[in-house]
């Protein structure tokens, strides 16, 4: 009777051939090809370089340097990302905007092709951007699961092996129990749609830097909004060996007085991780969040000196990019240099996956400077 309730399904009634466990534990279509992906992202010394900025973000990115935003010069900058030589070294994905992933460099080439090339998985961000939140504390929620299906079948037809969906958290703004949950039900959906079309889903519930609260609201938060997610996917029977968490670290927000060092910050992001976590989770790749691109790099060489059950990694956007876009300037003189900075700051990060970051090889303030920006989207 136990095994009815649980299934739904009586045993008197079960197909000819199929044993309780199977009728249980059924297999998806994709669920070998998910594990195979999310492994290799998830390798030792590697991380994801996140390029799925919208065409409008890039256009502040290049007007930054005195660029126009044309399809000409956004293709030249991603074109310039990709084809680095050694970047395969560092980088085990690259998250793409739907430009770029059906775009071609000046050479005719694909960009996915480059990044294949380069020993780089490419992925697609598939969420539509952020929309106010009806109802709620001046909170937001993430568009875009609507003809979501068709959308991942045809990126991954397109080459496309994971996805990309940013959720926000506003601490500021309470955050309500109502924006929790669109957060995590909206992660949880998005993830059942993608692993159906073999993708494997980065889930992102990201809690934003925004607000003068302490560290230990910070994992309150965090613990809340990871708890809610999980218990979603796993009410959408999303295999947990077939995703990719990307959360924030937990640290003070960008207002506060109160200053955490990387040791502080390693401590309790992996506190709140251990406690709401399943270690099925094959990798934790973490967002830079307006972070610098020293701090960022700092806080998780502090994580992968603790123990702990994943393969804990980065994917980030403005702490990989931010020094190559200032060495760029547009200038195609430039981009052998641009594309060493790039190297450096991939190099670094993998070294602090590995635990062997030496601050001392930055050589210049440059990585320092914050990149923190009030209710940052893209």
């Amino acid at each position: 009777m136990a095994f009815a309730l649980r299934t739904g399904v009586a045993p008197s009634v079960l197909p000819r051939g199929q044993s309780r466990r199977q009728m249980v534990c059924r297999a998806g279509k994709f669920d070998e090809e998910l594990m195979k992906t999310a492994r290799t992202i998830a390798s030792p010394g590697r991380g994801i370089l996140a390029m799925d900025e919208s065409n409008a973000t890039v256009g502040k990115r290049l007007d930054s340097i005195g660029l126009e935003n044309s399809e000409a010069n956004r293709q030249a900058y991603r074109e310039m990302l990709v084809s680095t030589k050694g970047l395969g070294q560092y980088i085990s994905g690259a998250i793409l905007f739907e430009e770029t992933l059906y775009q071609s460099g000046s050479n005719g080439k694909r960009m996915t092709d480059m990044l294949v090339e380069n020993g780089i998985v490419p992925g697609i961000k598939v969420d539509k951007g952020l929309a106010p939140l009806a109802n709620s504390n001046n909170e937001q929620w993430a568009m875009g699961l609507d003809g979501l299906d068709k959308r991942c079948a045809e990126y991954h037809k397109a080459g496309a092996r994971f996805a990309k969906w940013r959720s926000v958290v506003s601490i500021p703004n309470g955050p309500s129990p109502i924006a929790v949950r669109e957060t995590a039900y909206g992660l949880a959906r998005y993830a059942a749609i993608c692993q159906n079309n073999g993708l494997v889903p980065i889930v992102e519930p990201e809690i934003l830097l925004d607000g003068d609260h302490d560290i230990n609201r910070c994992l309150a938060v965090f613990e809340d909004v990871w708890a809610e997610t999980f218990k979603y996917l796993a009410d959408n029977k999303v295999l947990f060996e077939g995703i990719l968490l990307k959360p924030s670290m937990v640290t003070p927000g960008a207002e506060s007085p109160a200053r955490a060092t990387p040791q502080q910050v390693a401590e309790m992001t992996l506190i709140g991780l251990k406690r709401r976590v399943p270690p099925a989770v094959p990798g934790i790749m973490f967002l830079s969040g307006g972070q610098s691109e020293l701090e960022a790099t700092l806080n998780l060489q502090e994580m992968n000196r603790q123990p702990n059950p994943w393969h804990v990694s980065f994917s980030y956007a403005r702490a990989l990019q931010n020094t190559v876009l200032k060495t760029w300037q547009g200038k195609p003189e430039n981009v052998p240099k641009a594309q060493e900075a790039l190297l450096k700051r991939a190099k670094a990060n993998s070294d602090a996956q590995r635990g062997q970051y030496d601050p001392a090889t930055e050589g210049s303030t440059e990585a320092a400077q914050s990149m923190y920006q009030e209710g940052y989207s893209y």
